[in-house]
């Protein structure tokens, strides 16, 4: 497996520090508004790395942060007459509807900014101490000039970085280059050995990353435009105060554009995932951003998102329609067939998703063929080696709704036998004679007639229909 490592600029063989065991972490979002199709973009790419890298074996542990301190996060807070925990404990379950919505997997580790204050204090102790850092009236510095390796993640000479722009001069700084580890703020810090204050950005992962996946990581990932300052500065002060190196592979994704434009909240031209879901589903969003590789910019237009929604319904009728011919058949083991072998080629290449799909929309064909032909051997093949790719993708497969007419049929088997129903309640068509059925059980579930509830799932389960008891409500679905 090879990828495409930011800091040597070149495509390396990936090789695990520990055997077999990945150590991946990816900068999470700020959460202080709507998350849009940049985020999208970025947690969509790196939900695919963390389910390719399981598909081909590896152990891996996924730490995604959230930054929940900041100074947006304060700025909302009072605009809005809250407090930050408000603001940032809003968003951040937006986000998180946002990512299952996308069905982006959640990590195995995502730590929030303010539990791991003791941490990121710490590391600041050790800068000071090692004289990597300064303090200053209760703001705490990172001397840049005195990490020899500043600038080779962004490919800046410090000449450069001296003139450029984004530089932010300071008379209380030894040096224009210096970054905050630590910020006074008397009104709403936290308490720390230099009086009360906020961490600086860039501290808040190095102290994630080395509190859940240690200090020597296999893989780092973010956008590409957290390449300067943030990853540079994480890269400087994680290995001044850890004496050893951070990160083996640095991975970055490509920009959203529109109009040639990038996608920000600051340029005011974003497209929250809300409104994304509100016209297309998560298949299509995901096909969009796979078809292109994860680090090229890709272009926001509905022309390719409704391109984009035609190959998803492809790809969810051949599952639907393969189904349907296979029936209960068992799926089969297709790890040694030729179109897995060309899928995982794909995927070696530093995740070339484009060649990826096309080997599905191959398999696609193949299956729809299969159909046509009646041809069972192969049906079984073609359906257990689509539905494990399009699993490896993240593509969501539902199982394909009964009908009106379908639902109907099987429910008139069993109906008479439901006494509890009115004869007004069996007059009802469908769906809406489902819901009654359900509300019955749950209505005897809640009085503790317990005879009544398991009737109910015995008889729906004798005509295939599985009932599943979650803590809102009760949800139904063909065997």
């Amino acid at each position: 497996m090879k990828l495409f490592n930011t800091y040597s600029n070149k495509i390396e063989e990936f090789k695990p520090i520990d055997g077999n065991k990945v150590t991946m972490y990816v900068c999470g979002p700020t959460v202080y508004d709507y998350p849009h199709l940049g985020h999208a973009r970025c947690y969509i790419t790196w939900d695919m790395l963390y389910r390719y890298l399981k598909f081909r074996g590896y152990d891996v542990t996924y730490c995604r942060n959230i930054t929940d301190v900041d100074d947006k996060i304060l700025k909302k807070a009072k605009e809005e007459n809250t407090t930050a925990e408000v603001i940032s404990r809003r968003y951040y379950e937006i986000f998180a509807d946002s990512m299952k919505k996308l069905n982006v997997l959640k990590p195995d580790v995502e730590p929030f900014a303010t539990k791991t204050l003791g941490e990121m204090i710490s590391i600041i102790k050790d800068l000071i101490k090692n004289e990597y850092a300064y303090e200053v009236g209760g703001d705490v510095y990172f001397r840049v000039k005195k990490f020899k390796d500043y600038g080779k993640l962004s490919k800046q000479p410090i000449e450069d970085l001296i003139a450029g722009a984004r530089v932010e001069a300071s008379s209380i700084k030894e040096d224009v280059l210096d970054f905050a580890l630590w910020k006074k703020d008397e009104e709403f810090g936290y308490p720390s050995p230099w009086g009360k204050g906020r961490p600086g950005w860039h501290i808040e992962c190095s102290a994630m990353s080395r509190k859940y996946l240690g200090k020597h990581i296999d893989i780092h990932a973010g956008g590409a435009d957290l390449i300067f300052p943030h990853h540079e500065n994480e890269i400087a002060q994680s290995e001044c105060a850890n004496g050893c190196k951070f990160v083996n592979y640095w991975l970055h994704n490509g920009f959203v554009t529109i109009n040639k434009e990038k996608m920000s909240k600051s340029l005011k031209n974003f497209i929250t995932i809300g409104d994304l879901l509100s016209s297309y589903d998560s298949n299509t969003i995901r096909l969009f951003i796979l078809t292109n590789h994860y680090r090229m910019p890709v272009e926001f237009s509905d022309t390719a998102l409704e391109g984009a929604g035609a190959g998803a319904k492809r790809i969810q009728t051949a599952v639907n329609e393969i189904l349907r011919f296979i029936g209960n058949e068992n799926l089969i083991d297709v790890s040694d067939s030729d179109e897995i072998k060309l899928f995982i080629e794909a995927m070696d290449d530093d995740l070339n998703t484009s060649k990826a799909l096309a080997v599905i929309f191959d398999v696609v064909t193949k299956a729809n063929k299969s159909v046509a032909e009646k041809d069972l051997s192969s049906a079984k093949k073609y359906a257990s080696i689509l539905l494990k790719l399009a699993d490896v993708l993240g593509f969501r497969i539902d199982k394909e709704k009964l009908s009106e007419e379908e639902l109907q049929s099987r429910l008139n088997i069993i109906v008479d036998k439901m006494d509890f129903l009115s004869d007004n309640d069996k007059l009802l068509k469908g769906y809406s004679l489902m819901d009654k059925i359900i509300e019955y059980r749950n209505n005897a579930r809640k009085e503790k007639n317990w005879a009544v509830a398991d009737t109910v799932r015995n008889l729906l389960d004798s005509i295939s229909i599985v009932l599943k008891d979650t803590k809102d409500n009760t949800l139904w679905e063909e065997k």
